[in-house]
């Protein structure tokens, strides 16, 4: 496995940049169509970066554990999973003020509140882990007043990160525990489809994905501190692995940005620091670039 990796890889440990360095166990990244990129930290941090990463700024704090982030679809407002607090939190850009968005739908509480996906139209799918080791993870949906359903309800093995298809037809999910990633139909209706696995890993912890604009599904692993390529064929490849731990270390969430969009962010969450790197394939737009006016 660890020879597979290192002759295969596309991009070399060596040729991955430190992009921002100090923060705390960062387990989120998201880029924001004006540069700045944003990260979470494990005592509750909310991290804006500056888009040359000289300047890391705390802009806010959930006295949490900070899991996924998401820019809305107009950029007025970042949607933050807490861990500890069992919630959404929506930051208000203008002001950089918290409130609680949701902590659930009716009976239905958040339990380990993961990752946050918009689409085009506003509404927020997160993902709730569910137990560990255990196979109970579901998929919430939220409008824009924070009123939700049970989107889904799984039963997923550790419901993780998630990223919607080009045209929104699919919901990309995580499944740390499969391990891979399986895939729902968003009806016409915005219900629930048809769900399948769309790709199973060997030994790994997948946590993150992300798709270029080629439809390319990147998924970022945990473990073995490995980012891969999932192609429209579903055929494997390996972006870039680090058996040192060091530059990847433990990366968890992933974004595209920078110029372009063909730079690719990875948060370590074994370490300090957000990765960067320089991709040849642009990131596929995220709600939040389609409709920001710049």
């Amino acid at each position: 496995m660890k020879n597979y990796l290192n002759e295969y890889m596309d991009i070399a440990v060596e040729n991955i940049t430190i992009f921002a360095d100090g923060l705390d166990h960062p387990e989120c990244v998201a880029v924001h169509p004006n540069g700045t990129v944003w990260a979470g930290g494990e005592a509750g941090q909310i991290y804006m970066i500056s888009e040359d990463g000289a300047v890391i700024k705390e802009v806010a704090n959930t006295g949490g554990f900070v899991l996924g982030i998401a820019f809305s679809p107009d950029c007025s407002w970042l949607a933050i999973c807490d861990l500890k607090n069992k919630c959404i939190w929506k930051l208000v850009l203008a002001t950089l003020q918290l409130e609680i968005f949701t902590t659930g739908a009716g009976e239905d509480q958040l339990s380990i509140p993961n990752y946050a996906v918009f689409d085009s139209k506003g509404k927020l799918y997160v993902s709730d882990s569910g137990a560990f080791r255990q196979i109970n993870g579901k998929i919430f949906c939220f409008n824009q007043d924070g009123t939700g359903v049970v989107w889904h309800k799984g039963p997923f093995n550790f419901a993780n990160g998630m990223a919607l298809s080009k045209n929104e037809e699919y919901l990309y999910v995580v499944c740390t525990w499969l391990p891979g990633v399986e895939r729902i139909n968003i009806n016409a209706d915005g219900t629930a489809g048809e769900r399948e696995e769309y790709v199973k890993l060997l030994q790994s912890c997948p946590d993150g994905i992300a798709f270029d604009c080629e439809e390319n599904l990147y998924i970022s692993c945990y473990a073995p501190n490995c980012i891969y390529i999932a192609n429209t064929k579903k055929d494997l490849s390996v972006l870039s692995y680090d058996w040192e731990a060091h530059t990847l270390s433990n990366p968890t969430n992933i974004a595209f940005g920078g110029k372009g969009a063909k730079q690719l962010f990875a948060a370590n969450l074994g370490r300090w620091h957000i990765s960067r790197m320089d991709m040849k394939v642009a990131g596929l737009p995220l709600a939040c670039f389609k409709n920001y006016d710049v």
